[in-house]
């Protein structure tokens, strides 16, 4: 794991020692040594993952601040900005201790007051992963999923792990909002760029999800669940060749209750489990992008607990992958995505951004996560 450096590392205020992160409860000491979740391990644990979706179920570490006001809010912001040096701290500091839908109100207020969007005035006074951070908090979860959406497609070269993210792990009416505000902020058409900057079955798959109409049923009916697994074993183990069509129909089309049953029922029909079906019939991005939505399906914090791992696993630290998630997830479910994983890496996400990260961007990031419980 590598070091990231954090902006304004050795200023006052955010920075707090060690000693103080512990008994404050943002870190929990262990001896264990941190283990690394094989990459189907989820897939395989199917008996365990059968308790149905809780998307609706609110497990977030951001809440609306008690005692808001828009007003004052934008005092102190006008304040940091126009304090030399050391106004990175207390900007980022107020974003962080409002949810979303305050921070939405006191951009309006800031425009109102200043005439100038909030945006485009921290852009002139932060830089590199505190720049980056503030920009994803100051827009809705709708608009930041757009604006990933397009910055991956931008340019040269396509971000697949970044579009196959989004699109297997939103509802369908989260993609049918983010192809609105797409064609709004972007005056483009989501799927026209998807198909354009896409090829094969890949694409194919992340046009049927991006369409936004997979099946969201709770309950998972036995009888279409045997056929599914059926034809998932005829398509690809009782055949020489794989029908990637059939596959990424059904991964595409069924609910994630849905596809917990078809996962349940598959080793009825064939000799391994869908885990290893996965790895042996498909390559590439498709099979990225049907094990992303298979991992969702079975455990989607767990998901998402593997993505930020791995983002500080190796050398080097991937500090957009820390910025995207803990902001998208902080407000829905960040609680859970915690809890798995420690009970997948033996340590505590809070454990880990320390020892990845330093500074002010540290010790934001572990004001988005709060204490380690």
């Amino acid at each position: 794991m590598g070091k990231v450096h954090g902006s304004g590392q050795n200023k006052p205020g955010l920075n707090r020692p060690r000693v103080q992160l512990e008994t404050q409860g943002y870190l929990h000491k262990t001896t264990d040594a941190p283990s690394t979740m094989p990459l189907l391990d989820i897939l395989r644990n199917i008996a365990n993952e059968l308790d149905g979706d809780d998307d609706d179920d609110f497990s977030g570490t951001v809440e609306p601040y008690s005692l808001f006001c828009a007003r004052d809010d934008v005092t102190l912001m006008e304040k940091a900005i126009k304090t030399e040096g050391g106004g990175a701290i207390a900007i980022i500091d107020l974003l962080l201790k409002r949810n979303c839908e305050q921070r939405q109100m006191v951009k309006k207020a800031y425009q109102e007051s200043s005439g100038t969007a909030l945006d485009k005035d921290l852009v002139a006074v932060l830089s590199g992963e505190m720049k980056d951070l503030a920009l994803a908090l100051l827009m809705t979860p709708v608009q930041y999923d757009a604006f990933l959406l397009r910055e991956a497609m931008e340019g040269w070269g396509t971000d697949e792990e970044i579009l196959t993210e989004i699109l297997v792990s939103r509802t369908n009416d989260e993609i049918r909002e983010i192809k609105k505000v797409y064609k709004e902020e972007y005056q483009r058409d989501l799927e026209t760029d998807l198909d354009k900057e896409n090829r094969g079955h890949y694409q194919d798959a992340l046009l049927n999800l991006c369409k936004g109409t997979r099946s969201e049923e709770q309950q998972a009916d036995k009888d279409l669940a045997d056929s599914d697994a059926q034809t998932l074993f005829n398509s690809g183990e009782d055949r020489a060749g794989t029908n990637d069509t059939v596959f990424i129909h059904i991964f595409t089309t069924r609910s994630n209750a849905e596809l917990r049953k078809i996962f349940q029922r598959y080793s009825k029909h064939g000799d391994g489990e869908m885990a290893e079906v996965l790895e042996d019939e498909l390559s590439g991005d498709v099979e990225d992008c049907l094990i992303a939505i298979a991992k969702c399906a079975m455990n989607k914090p767990s998901f998402f607990a593997e993505k930020l791992h791995s983002a500080m696993e190796g050398y080097g630290t991937r500090t957009k992958t820390l910025i995207r998630v803990l902001v998208t997830r902080a407000e829905r479910d960040l609680k859970k995505v915690m809890k798995e994983y420690k009970k997948m890496y033996e340590k505590s996400l809070q454990q880990d951004i320390l020892a990845e990260s330093e500074g002010d961007f540290e010790t934001a990031l572990l004001t988005l996560c709060g204490k380690d419980d």
